[in-house]
């Protein structure tokens, strides 16, 4: 396959987005390495007569050799916001050992030694899904389109298919997939079980499969999971080796969508969380006071497969990534016999649950994150984590507009809010709150500010939710309740409950929880102290409940929230010049670790 003809050069960006920051190696300072480009000359084609410009097939006219291989540079700067996630665990090339540890380089680098074409052609030794040979070649992969991607936004990716049953994105895939584990589908193949049979046999029949065009997925299981009001939500559970299919697609096609995604959005992505999009929230409370908070009605079960192949279809030409996306859209779901039984066809809708469904509904939503930067973002700031989202503004005006502006894009879309939880919210003085991502956000009196400088100045707090406290209680009670009274040990409950507080309280720990991880110890504390007393029963002696502290449970290995609390950054409020107030009557002030009460000086300039 010739590669698109072109002779454009790259380019630097701005010395303030570089994230690829060089260590001394072999290679001289500032030495630039051209590196090959394996047969992403047809990934890039574009469909019709338009010149392929800038494209990944570039190569610089100084460093083309007698092999005319074609070359480009292994780095393109970028903004934070455009991070692409690079999978732990992988042994460095050349193209990545001056990259800062951790995958924090977003420009998809590549090197010489992988310029020939990989695939199962050829292949004859063992596919070993936990080598990490193979992760390397795949993130060379992923920096390539991304910045074909990039530097093109009308480009229309043509040759992809073959990308995806390339035996190292198989293994990555594989990979990915053991890692999250998950139940078996409806043909009950399990994660077990595919070990237990091989796994190199395994991946050769899917490349084998996909590359004869016999591929064919299964209906997806039905099963459900609670929700937080008291609901259930239903998901589509795929089988093990749709899943790896999937995961392969997301691999090759989610930088090509990565390169058009826009920093509204934070849900599902790589270098991209929940957390974040808080503290954009966090640091815009500073200034604005109105929120309108969002909710879609059945979001996923609504989306319009027709219009979602389209988006789809505007950044990939090949047919055969059309088709598998078309086949899961449309596989079906298998009923529990409860509800009958059989497979019940899927008109609308993609299904939770399968590992393609997150990208398919960041594309379909990338339509709002467009149309509110292009045309409404002079309203107002906004943050959308998948289906959840909030618009923050500053006067209630704009918040009514947004709401309107909303409205009309998903009305666009098949879409539409949900009349009993989409409000609006108004957030000045601490009147109200709203609940976003777990969190509930609610604006609080500086004490500091008033004592020093007699001015009222409210900041955006944030700390865990009613619903997200009930259910890590909940949790905690399962884990230490009476039907465990066969354990004799207390420190198996421990490491039972360990796992929980850490996740739960790593979540929370950028905000102002510092109250809530107290109350959290305190019922830890409490359900162990009695799961002690009942394995005692009448043995219990006088005077040992009480040696059953909080540093008894902690020295015996219990994580402890409290103290974990981590504030991601400072105010935006300068400090003042006077002398600043003690720590103890600042946290009293805001009501994070203290009482609620105001000193007397802050009461009297109240009353004042």
């Amino acid at each position: 396959m010739k590669p698109a003809a072109s002779t454009d050069t790259q380019w630097e960006s701005r010395a303030a987005h570089v994230t690829a920051k060089a260590a001394p190696d072999e290679h001289e300072p500032g030495a630039e390495r051209s590196l090959g480009l394996p047969g992403v000359g047809g990934a890039a084609r574009v469909d019709g007569d338009a010149r392929n410009t800038g494209g990944p097939s570039v190569s610089l006219s100084s460093q083309q050799d007698a092999t005319n291989k074609l070359t480009v540079k292994s780095c393109i700067v970028q903004r934070e916001s455009e991070r692409v996630v690079v999978p732990h665990g992988c042994r460095p090339t050349k193209a990545t050992q001056k990259n800062v540890v951790g995958g924090r380089d977003p420009c998809f680098g590549n090197d010489v030694e992988t310029s020939k074409r990989e695939g199962m052609v050829g292949w004859s030794g063992p596919n070993n899904p936990d080598a990490h040979k193979g992760s390397e070649k795949v993130q060379q992969l992923q920096r390539r389109l991304w910045i074909a991607a990039k530097r093109d936004p009308g480009r229309r990716f043509h040759a992809l298919y073959d990308r995806i049953h390339r035996s190292d994105v198989l293994c990555e895939a594989w990979r990915r997939v053991r890692a999250n584990r998950g139940a078996g589908g409806v043909d009950r193949e399990t994660i077990e079980l595919v070990e237990q049979r091989g796994v190199e046999n395994f991946l050769s029949d899917i490349e084998g499969t996909l590359r004869r065009g016999e591929y064919r997925p299964k209906a997806v299981l039905r099963r459900y999971i609670p929700k937080a009001d008291g609901k259930k939500r239903p998901l589509g559970i795929p089988t093990v080796r749709d899943r790896v299919v999937q995961m392969a697609t997301k691999l090759v096609i989610e930088p090509i969508f990565e390169a058009d995604f826009l920093p509204s959005s934070f849900g599902f992505r790589p270098k991209r969380s929940a957390t974040q999009g808080l503290e954009v929230l966090r640091v815009e409370g500073s200034k604005r006071n109105h929120v309108f908070d969002a909710d879609i009605r059945d979001y996923f079960g609504s989306i319009d497969q027709s219009k979602l192949l389209k988006l789809v279809e505007k950044r990939v030409s090949d047919r055969r990534v059309l088709k598998l996306c078309r086949q899961w859209l449309e596989a079906g779901v298998m009923l529990p016999p409860n509800e009958g039984g059989g497979v019940k066809p899927t008109t609308s809708g993609t299904p939770q649950g399968g590992v393609i469904s997150p990208l398919l509904s960041n594309i379909y939503l990338h339509v709002l994150d467009d149309v509110w930067a292009r045309k409404c973002s002079h309203l107002g700031t906004l943050v959308r984590y998948a289906d959840d989202f909030v618009v923050m503004t500053s006067t209630s005006a704009q918040c009514e507009e947004a709401e309107r502006r909303i409205g009309v894009v998903l009305q666009r879309l098949g879409l539409e809010l949900h009349p009993e939880k989409t409000r609006r919210v108004d957030l000045s003085r601490g009147r109200e709150g709203f609940d976003f991502l777990g969190c509930h956000l609610h604006k609080r009196l500086s004490g500091r500010i008033l004592e020093a400088e007699g001015r009222h100045v409210h900041f955006l707090h944030r700390w865990p939710s009613a619903r997200s406290m009930k259910r890590v209680r909940e949790r905690v009670r399962e884990l230490t309740g009476a039907d465990r009274g066969g354990v004799k040990d207390v420190r198996v409950l421990i490491s039972d409950l360990n796992p929980i507080l850490r996740g739960w309280g790593n979540y929370f720990k950028t905000g102002n929880a510092a109250r809530k991880f107290i109350q959290v110890d305190s019922y830890v504390h409490k359900r162990l102290r009695n799961f002690m007393i009942r394995r005692k029963g009448r043995h219990l002696k006088a005077g040992q409940a009480p040696k059953w502290t909080r540093d008894f449970f902690v020295d015996l290995g219990l994580h402890r929230l409290r103290g974990t609390v981590e504030y991601p950054g400072q105010s935006r409020k300068p400090r003042s010049e006077s002398p600043s107030v003690s720590r103890v009557r600042e946290i009293r002030t805001h009501g994070l670790k203290g009482g609620s009460t105001l000193s007397s000086t802050i009461q009297s300039k109240m009353k004042g």
